[in-house]
């Protein structure tokens, strides 16, 4: 047997003896029943409700969003046919980055096929711009995040999560001369806790440092426009640069940086992310441009998502089921265990057709492993009664009742 196949094979062993092999439930999207999708059960269609999606405020299902689509795809066909450089580049994707770049108040934005290559393909090719880099990274970055600091030959100093003291340390002791970025992000996706942005811009500013702020889970949620909590916090014209996603808030696909015209011009020219891979196709990008201009005013979208978190939070508080405290629109539910997590997420599904994602690790460290639960303005109360009730029911009696 060739070494990489007993490699994978060896691998794959660990991963299922450590509960934590992932399968992938197929689940069929209603348009207009979001959060209610179908699987099949027994080769017949089942409802599950499903408390795991990133689509934060229902917008993958707005009308508008669908129609802007449907219409892209009528007159302009399926796909963008090639790079940005290469018959890739149409109108709307001027006109989506001009929006992106008004949203965060920057002077230009540059459109990537995810936030996962955003992240990666930026901060590599910042990183590989000048010698001597000295980056700061927080110790809960996203892990598209650490690929793109390692893709480049620079110093890294990982600081403890939100810890301002720490950071500046580890600040102090790096070159004066040396160029430095702090690299972080505003609402941490699993512990759904909040960067001190205003703060971290104090100690870039007090040591020469570039600040680059991923927005993912808070862009279309936060700030009167849906800017995220940089906007939220005023604080958005003092980062550089601020890395964005289509596919949550706006419930479409697709990532983002926005920053100066001569950063974000680099990058275009220089980051192989962005250059050899073919442009988000129109259909892809008239929605993403049809949600962020409704996102960007209606408040009240946001401000029912975030009144449908408190409910949830206050209902599964007064059950008494044990979640970790957050100030944002994230609930995790503690679980603390591989293969336990995994056998609550299948039982939700099993007996009470509630569909809550079991996160293991690598995605939280060992010993950390949770649901968690995403409501958004579209989820009810009936809706929020039957996941408590099914949670009181498939958690150990000491996760399931606060001490």
């Amino acid at each position: 047997m060739h070494p990489f196949r007993l490699a994978c094979r060896n691998t794959l062993s660990d991963i299922r003896g450590q509960g934590r092999y992932r399968t992938f439930t197929p689940l069929r999207k209603h348009a207009d029943r979001f959060p209610v999708f179908t699987t099949e059960r027994d080769g017949k269609p089942c409802d599950i409700t499903v408390w795991s999606s990133n689509d934060y405020l229902g917008m993958g299902v707005h009308p508008a969003v669908i129609e802007a689509a449907a219409q892209a795809a009528r007159s302009m066909g399926a796909g963008a046919g090639g790079t940005r450089n290469i018959a890739g580049t149409s109108d709307l994707h001027d006109a989506l980055e001009a929006e992106l770049a008004d949203l965060h108040g920057k002077q230009a934005a540059l459109l990537f096929t995810s936030g996962y290559v955003s992240n990666q393909a930026t901060l590599t090719a910042i990183l590989r711009s000048l010698p001597d880099w000295h980056v700061f990274s927080d110790a809960k970055n996203h892990a598209s995040m650490i690929v793109g600091v390692k893709g480049a030959p620079a110093t890294v100093h990982i600081f403890a999560h939100n810890d301002l003291a720490d950071l500046q340390a580890k600040l102090a002791t790096a070159p004066a001369g040396a160029p430095k970025l702090i690299a972080f992000e505003s609402v941490y996706s699993m512990d759904g806790d909040i960067a001190p942005i205003g703060a971290i811009c104090d100690l870039a500013e007090r040591y020469g440092a570039m600040t680059y702020l991923d927005e993912v889970h808070a862009v279309g949620l936060y700030g009167p426009t849906g800017g995220g909590v940089s906007e939220r916090d005023g604080v958005a014209r003092r980062v550089d640069i601020i890395e964005g996603t289509l596919a949550k808030g706006f419930g479409c696909h697709g990532g983002y940086i926005a920053g100066d015209v001569e950063v974000v011009d680099f990058i275009r020219s220089t980051a192989s992310g962005f250059i050899f891979t073919t442009s988000l196709p129109p259909t892809t990008v008239a929605a993403a441009l049809a949600s962020l201009r409704h996102v960007r005013g209606d408040s009240a979208r946001r401000t029912a998502l975030f009144a449908r978190t408190e409910t949830l939070k206050a209902k599964l508080d007064r059950a008494g089921i044990r979640r970790l405290p957050t100030a944002s629109h994230i609930v995790p539910v503690h679980v603390g265990e591989a293969a336990l997590c995994r056998e609550v997420s299948r039982r939700l599904m099993d007996e009470f057709a509630i569909y809550a994602t079991p996160i293991n690790y690598p995605t939280v460290p060992v010993g950390q492993e949770r649901l968690r639960l995403t409501p958004t303005p579209l989820h009810t109360d009936a809706m929020m009664d039957a996941l408590v009730e099914a949670l009181r029911n498939v958690l150990p009696r000491d996760l399931a009742i606060a001490a």
